[in-house]
């Protein structure tokens, strides 16, 4: 799926809302965009599981490609896989920025990584995929920490209204959190039926 979209479209289009802004307009329109948007469609099974997949993939802003690696790591796991999958891409390193209230969507989260504001148990990182492990100790390095983000959320203007998932210890005030455990794919909050996207991709 073309990640240029507009992300309220982009929204609309997947059944769930991207950023905070996508919110709004999702409740008054929770429909397809388009002139057909309201019509009731016939789904085939495969588009109903290429459509979980792409809603996966967006909620992570990843490839396809990395969706694919994930999906193979996951399936090696001896675990169940739709399960080991979620779990997989919530250790990438900007969606647990974002889920720690550092970033206020998960395009922010990336930048801050890329941009190279992010470090690792002190090391920098500037890959967005990096897997956090339990243990390992996230914060704003002390360049970055005046920069205009970080004092939001610093003051927790990210933090948003969900509760902070518990697998992760959150210190805004010193823009630092600590990944406790693997997370439990019922505590991520993603939406997605996770069984579809395997199923597609074991087709």
């Amino acid at each position: 799926m073309n990640q240029s979209r507009p992300k309220v479209k982009k929204s609309r289009a997947l059944g769930v809302a991207l950023t905070p802004k996508a919110v709004k307009y999702f409740e008054q329109r929770p429909y397809p965009p388009g002139e057909h948007g309201r019509g009731r469609k016939q789904n085939s099974d495969y588009k109903v599981r290429l459509l979980e997949k792409q809603r996966l993939r967006a909620q992570y802003d990843i490839s396809e490609s990395q969706m694919r690696r994930a999906y193979e790591r996951a399936r090696k796991t001896g675990q169940k896989t739709g399960e080991a999958l979620v779990v997989e891409l919530e250790r990438r390193l900007d969606a647990l920025v974002l889920r720690s209230g550092l970033a206020r969507t998960i395009y922010q989260a990336r930048q801050m990584v890329v941009h190279g504001h992010i470090a690792v148990n002190d090391r920098k990182v500037d890959k967005p995929s990096f897997r956090v492990r339990p243990d390992d100790v996230v914060m704003v390095r002390e360049r970055s920490r005046d920069k205009y983000p970080f004092q939001v959320a610093r003051e927790g203007g990210y933090a948003g209204e969900g509760e902070t998932p518990r697998y992760l210890q959150v210190n805004l005030q010193a823009l630092a959190f600590r990944l406790d455990r693997d997370p439990n794919r019922k505590e991520i909050p993603v939406i997605c039926d996770e069984q579809l996207v395997v199923e597609y991709y074991a087709r």
